[in-house]
């Protein structure tokens, strides 16, 4: 599903107008990054929970040389389902 599809989706089933849900979805999608930004975690009970986890430097291949490169430690964006919606896909 694009983010298109995901708008047409939400004003469908909310009874918004496709302006009013692109505002809705990008207003979500904003909050969401600014807080992982600030190292805040973002948990919706059933959906998930959105946070950042941090990888430590590491040491890797380089697949056209075969040589050993260094991989720099980064912090990345992580979710983790919650159980509702583990449920809601496994049919339960």
């Amino acid at each position: 599903m694009t983010k298109a599809e995901l708008i047409t989706a939400v004003a469908e089933k909310s009874g918004l107008s496709k302006k009013d849900s692109e505002k809705a979805v990008g207003a979500i999608v904003e909050t969401i990054t600014e807080a992982l930004k600030a190292g805040d975690k973002v948990a919706l009970v059933g959906f998930g929970t959105f946070e950042t986890k941090h990888r430590k430097e590491r040491q890797g291949i380089n697949p056209i040389t075969q040589k050993p490169i260094t991989i720099a430690a980064a912090t990345v964006p992580a979710f983790s389902a919650g159980k509702a919606l583990k449920d809601a896909v496994a049919g339960k």
